[in-house]
C-alpha cells in the first residue's frame, strides 16, 4: 500500500478490473472442448491458470508455479485491444508479426497504465516476461498456453486444425516445439494422441 489517497487508488484499481472484464468478450479461434462455441479469452486465461496448478509436476524444478499462474491470468489482457490472433492463421506468422507485437505493446501501455503505480509496472513486467519466454517460469507458462488449445482441438474432433488446414509439421513447429521446451513429457504424451488425426 502506498501513500496514495484511498479513493484515488480504488478508482484506479476498479478501472483496471472493469476494463479486464472486456476480455470475456474477446472470442478466440479455439472452441470449447465440446465444440459447441468458441471460447473467450477470459475463459482461456482461467483454464490456463488451472492447467498450471494441475500440471505443476511437469515444470522444471526452478519454476515458481505461483508466478506462472499470475503470468497466465495477465498474459492475454492485451487482446482487449488487439483481439485474438490465431497461431495457425496467415501461415502461422500473424501472431508474431511486428505489427501484432507493436499493437500488443501499446495495449499493455494502456491497460496496465490504468493501475496504481505500485501495481502497474509489476504486472507489465510479468506480461513482458511471459512474452519473452526466456525465464523458466515464462517458458513453462508459454508451453501451457500451447497445450490448452491442442487439448481442445483433440476433444472437439479437430477444431481449428480443420478450419486452418493445419498439417502435422505445422503443429510440430508452431506448437510442439514450444510445449517441448517447457514440458517435454507433456508433448510426448500429446503428440501420440494427435498422430491419428494427422494420418492421411
Amino acid at each position: 500500500m502506498t501513500d496514495q489517497p484511498l479513493t484515488g487508488r480504488l478508482d484506479q484499481q476498479f478501472a483496471f478490473l472493469n476494463e479486464a472484464d472486456r476480455l470475456k468478450s474477446v472470442l478466440r479461434a479455439t472452441t470449447l472442448c465440446d465444440g459447441s462455441r468458441r471460447e473467450n479469452s477470459g475463459e482461456h486465461s482461467w483454464h490456463l491458470a488451472l492447467y498450471a496448478m494441475v500440471l505443476a509436476d511437469h515444470a522444471d524444478p526452478r519454476v515458481d508455479v505461483t508466478r506462472v499462474i499470475r503470468m497466465l491470468i495477465l498474459h492475454d489482457l492485451v487482446e482487449i485491444d488487439v483481439g485474438d490472433v490465431p497461431i495457425h492463421s496467415a501461415n502461422g506468422m500473424a501472431h508474431a508479426s511486428a505489427e501484432t507485437i507493436a499493437a500488443e505493446a501499446r495495449a499493455a501501455d494502456r491497460i496496465f497504465g490504468l493501475l496504481p503505480p505500485d501495481l502497474g509496472p509489476a504486472f507489465r513486467a510479468l506480461w513482458e516476461e511471459f512474452e519473452a519466454a526466456e525465464t523458466p517460469d515464462a517458458v513453462f507458462a508459454k508451453s501451457l498456453d500451447r497445450v490448452q488449445p491442442v487439448m481442445a482441438n483433440l476433444q472437439s474432433g479437430g477444431g481449428t486444425w480443420i478450419e486452418y488446414k493445419v498439417t502435422a509439421d505445422q503443429l510440430e513447429s508452431r506448437v510442439g516445439s514450444k510445449i517441448a521446451r517447457g514440458a517435454p513429457l507433456l508433448w510426448d504424451w500429446i503428440r501420440n494422441r494427435t498422430a491419428s488425426f494427422f494420418q492421411s
